[in-house]
């Protein structure tokens, strides 16, 4: 799997730092924010955005019923204590453990909140992959196969075409005509929905050809660009 992705990193950056991330995966995810310097830049994105939040909830003085609720649960207020050992706590005390009580429970508002958005936050696990290549050996595409999808990433290496794009076509060792998996971006990330046949068929590789905009006109390849094999994980 390709950690390196920008949006794979910041959704697993973003679980790391609301503590969601747990086990083999939190520990695998310390080792990657010590080797790669651009899963530790999101996570520090991460953890300004969320101690943002924090500031910005402002303190408001909560409703008198639910402060006695408060109150009868910590057991300190129906107990019966001799005056003599009454503490009197002074206002700005007890004003200030009010407004902390309620910035703790916004705070798990806006966690709760936040964890809605951004599940799933673990991909599917890649079964194949590829890296299609042009003749000076520079990566173009990294191509992650998995159970229903086909995820593929532009590098900052692909032509940008303003009239054309690029397709992606699976080619069959029965020698069947290729079949279409899609079109492939030009810069970021899609997902492709995974062709029905591609599980049931033996796949000699994958190509890349030129089209015009919208793709194939007439469910061929127009011009072939590259060709890579896929690789098993």
């Amino acid at each position: 799997m390709n950690y390196l992705i920008q949006p794979r990193r910041d959704a697993l950056a973003a679980e790391y730092v609301l503590g969601t991330l747990r086990g083999a995966a939190r520990l695998r995810f310390q080792r990657l924010i010590l080797q790669y310097p651009a899963i530790r830049s999101s996570v520090e994105q991460w953890e300004q955005h969320i101690n943002a939040l924090g500031g910005q909830i402002q303190p408001v003085a909560p409703d008198p019923a639910v402060w006695e609720k408060i109150k009868q649960r910590l057991a300190f207020a129906d107990a019966q204590v001799p005056e003599s050992n009454v503490v009197a706590f002074p206002s700005k005390v007890v004003s200030r453990w009010k407004a902390l009580s309620l910035l703790a429970s916004a705070a798990a508002v806006v966690l709760a909140v936040l964890l809605v958005q951004l599940q799933p936050i673990e991909p599917e696990p890649a079964q194949q992959f590829t890296v299609m290549q042009n003749e000076a050996k520079e990566s173009l595409w990294l191509i992650e196969i998995t159970t229903k999808t086909i995820e593929a990433y532009a590098t900052k290496n692909v032509s940008q075409r303003q009239q054309n794009d690029y397709q992606l076509w699976m080619i069959a060792e029965d020698g069947r005509p290729p079949i279409s998996l899609g079109l492939l971006p030009q810069s970021g990330l899609v997902s492709l929905s995974k062709h029905p046949q591609f599980d049931q068929l033996d796949i000699a590789a994958l190509a890349v050809s030129l089209e015009p905009l919208g793709g194939s006109p007439n469910g061929s390849p127009t011009e072939v660009l590259y060709v890579a094999e896929l690789a098993l994980l």
